[in-house]
């Protein structure tokens, strides 16, 4: 599959220029539609958590994007686990989450800098989005609920971020998110949360020794494995 279709879910048109770099960066021959509800986001900041109506929502977007043509889906909204879980399995195309290639690779990381198995991982998690923390930390510890020890998420909101971002204040968004990782906990690897955060990752390493992941880069190479195993 050379260039095959794929839909780009946002939440905020925030997430649409830092996933479509890394696909230009990675994956320069697929064709990209973006599908945009910036409303999802507002909504569930509203109500505090998925409703039956916003899984809904969702299912409807990957039937869409399905229906016009796309072989393959990726979300980009941190927030939305189980209505995307849900849209996946209704829809039947290869679907990734926005973070599930990065939880994965912050896994190996972590694994890699203590490999003894008595020693407890520290994963670190700093997100411009309030509500992702609680739906990602659920994700997150399932994900590594199998392995025989212990695995700590240390979880970070850094506020007024995303705002600055929304203002075109990209400077500010960037220094905040330093600032939130300059405070955090010692950690063998740190997460950026949201694909908007991900311009953010140059700054932020200078700020700690552990690696920083973000989002996007690991979502395009793990979809494009996953399309290639079809």
């Amino acid at each position: 599959m050379s260039a095959p279709r794929i839909a780009l879910i946002h939440a905020t048109p925030l997430a649409i220029q830092p996933v479509n770099t890394s696909f230009q960066k990675l994956w320069p021959e697929a064709k990209l539609q973006n599908i945009l509800d910036d409303s999802l986001s507002r909504d569930l900041a509203a109500v505090g958590h998925l409703t039956a109506d916003m899984v809904e929502r969702f299912i409807d977007l990957t039937q869409y994007a399905k229906r016009v043509g796309c072989q393959g889906i990726l979300f980009t909204c941190s927030a939305f686990g189980e209505a995307i879980e849900a849209a996946a399995v209704a829809t039947g195309i290869p679907t990734l989450k926005p973070n599930e290639a990065m939880f994965e690779e912050a896994m190996q990381v972590a694994q890699k800098a203590k490999p003894h198995s008595e020693d407890a991982l520290n994963i670190g998690l700093v997100a411009t989005f309030a509500a992702s923390i609680d739906s990602m930390r659920e994700e997150f510890m399932a994900m590594t609920a199998h392995l025989n020890r212990v695995v700590n998420l240390h979880g970070v909101h850094v506020p007024l971020a995303m705002e600055a971002l929304a203002k075109g204040q990209a400077q500010e968004h960037d220094q905040r998110i330093a600032v939130g990782i300059e405070n955090m906990p010692t950690c063998d690897v740190i997460m950026l949360a949201q694909f908007s955060m991900a311009a953010a990752q140059s700054l932020a390493q200078t700020k700690t020794s552990a690696p920083v992941l973000t989002s996007p880069d690991c979502a395009v190479i793990a979809l494009q494995q996953r399309m290639k195993n079809v």
